[in-house]
């Protein structure tokens, strides 16, 4: 059974050293696609070039973790990169776009100025987004309902179950991935199992959001242990939490997310039906 791995950051400095083999171990355990989102636009050469590479799918955009080192002209580099790579049919998002309300610190204002101005240009693209999303739906929502996009995905997440409704509701499908593995995880847990079927898709976010069996307490860090290193290979073994809370095989599973992923994204999808 394929599985898809929607958001997967396997440019990052973490995979340096064994990347190939980290997809290999991925494609083994039944991956067969991978979404690489950018996160700055100094990434979107390399992470086009490795979804190349490695037969895989990638999105265009600027991070709101990233934006305090943006400036105008990486908005334009965002532009000319899109209207270039238009045909590529391995372009599939503008993304990692959106808002990060958690994080102290961050100024919002420039949060939301580089979020509308990608909204924006996805737009002008024809492109579904992805977004990350933490602690900040409302803001998300709001900006969403400025600028009409094409759909996409919300990464990760975790607002309430009105706050999932609506973005559902706009055309938007829902990442869950490690964080849903872990017992304690009731809200995500809940909205996992009550969103309409149309609705979830699956994701790692590797290397970050390890799943429960890849986590290390503060005790354990103490004593010198490290949390392993999140792969697109757990997946299959996330997506069987997802499985045990919907009640569904690990083949329904598949069947369904993969439905939905395609339809999120639907140059993903097309890219599926060529393998």
């Amino acid at each position: 059974m394929p599985w898809i791995d929607t958001h997967c950051h396997l440019d990052a400095a973490e995979f340096d050293a064994d990347r190939v083999a980290v997809w290999q171990r991925a494609r083994t355990a039944g991956v067969a696609m991978a979404v690489i989102p950018a996160v700055a636009a100094s990434d979107f050469d390399a992470v086009r070039s490795l979804a190349h590479e490695l037969g895989l799918a990638y999105a265009l955009g600027i991070h709101p973790l990233c934006v305090d080192r943006a400036e105008p002209v990486h908005l334009e580099q965002l532009q000319d990169a899109l209207r270039r790579h238009a045909a590529d049919p391995r372009l599939v998002a503008v993304g990692e776009i959106g808002l990060d309300w958690f994080v102290p610190g961050l100024d919002r204002a420039r949060q939301q100025h580089f979020y509308l101005a990608q909204l924006k240009l996805a737009r002008a693209a024809g492109l579904p987004v992805i977004l990350h999303v933490r602690r900040s739906a409302d803001g998300l929502l709001a900006g969403l309902r400025r600028i009409d996009v094409a759909g996409g995905i919300a990464h990760a997440f975790n607002g309430s179950a009105e706050q999932a409704q609506t973005c559902v509701a706009m055309g938007l499908r829902l990442g869950f991935g490690g964080a849903m593995t872990f017992d304690r995880a009731l809200q995500i847990r809940r909205l996992a199992t009550a969103l309409p079927e149309h609705a979830p898709v699956l994701e790692t976010d590797s290397p970050d959001i390890p799943p429960q069996w890849l986590y290390r307490t503060a005790s354990q860090r103490a004593q010198g242990e490290r949390a392993q290193r999140n792969e697109p290979g757990e997946l299959p073994r996330i997506a069987a939490t997802l499985a045990r809370l919907r009640g569904w095989s690990l083949d329904e599973t598949a069947t369904i997310t993969g439905a939905n992923a395609g339809a999120a994204l639907p140059r993903l999808a097309a890219l599926m039906e060529d393998q």
